[in-house]
């Protein structure tokens, strides 16, 4: 994809990203009406149904050649044979909305051949837009983001959830590092790139569309980004999940791959 093709795409994210926020907010979480999906794959509400469907409206209305892959949407085989697919979750923190908390967000990517050249995360609440086009850096609310520089494991800031930190997944023991958590996956990918935290980590295969946003705004900020064992992120999958991710700078990468016996 030309340079200037990412930038046009980069626009149409963050102008989806703007509109989804401006329906969501029109639901109250706590009141909003809500029911569990089959197969314990969590609770879904009204709000995520209609941001869904603003989403694959302007989206696909744009750019109708593009694949489409979205967590609130039927999947199809037929995004397979695009070279170009959106990959959305359309309320990342379904839970926090419903709490009435103001950690959830929008996530919105366009991967090309399996690797991420366009992403948007935008928060409505918190009023924060991350952004990222391959090869023009990453950015929150048009500011230039750096990821942490840090190669230290002991005393590293993390995000991740409790079961991460079992000792089974440690063979040489469980860091000693300052626990932090957000509910939304693609917050705590923003937070690292942000540069407000070192690390995160989730050892659970993940979905697409938690996580395809994030992992290119993190590499555009300086971050490596790779699944549990050390291997790169691919996108568009058949199945649409990775083998978890870890994500951090350079230095603290390689460390925290080494202490879960992958590096």
């Amino acid at each position: 994809m030309p340079a200037s093709d990412r930038d046009t795409d980069l626009l149409l994210l963050e102008e989806a990203a703007r509109a989804a926020g401006r329906v969501a907010l029109t639901f109250t979480g706590p009141s909003a009406r809500r029911w569990d999906k089959p197969d314990n794959l969590g609770p879904v509400t009204e709000a995520d149904m209609a941001v869904n469907a603003v989403l694959e409206a302007q989206l696909t209305g744009a750019r109708p050649d593009y694949g489409w892959l979205s967590e609130e949407s039927t999947d199809s085989a037929a995004r397979l044979t695009r070279d170009r697919v959106f990959i959305v979750d359309p309320i990342d923190g379904t839970r926090s909305f419903i709490e009435g908390a103001d950690t959830w967000a929008h996530s919105i990517a366009i991967a090309e051949r399996g690797e991420v050249v366009a992403a948007a995360v935008y928060l409505p609440v918190k009023g924060k837009l991350y952004s990222a086009a391959a090869g023009r850096g990453a950015y929150l609310n048009a500011r230039p983001i750096r990821a942490s520089r840090r190669d230290s494991l002991d005393g590293a800031t993390m995000l991740a959830a409790k079961p991460n930190y079992d000792a089974r997944h440690w063979p040489g023991g469980v860091p000693k590092v300052v626990r932090h958590y957000r509910p939304s996956l693609a917050y705590r990918l923003a937070l690292v790139a942000e540069g407000r935290f070192d690390a995160m980590i989730t050892l659970r295969d993940s979905w697409e569309w938690d996580i395809a946003a994030g992992e290119l705004i993190l590499r555009e900020a300086g971050a490596l980004t790779s699944d549990r064992r050390g291997g790169a992120l691919r996108f568009n999958n058949p199945h649409p999940q990775v083998g978890g991710v870890v994500a951090a700078g350079p230095g603290l990468h390689r460390v925290i791959l080494q202490g879960l016996g992958a590096g």
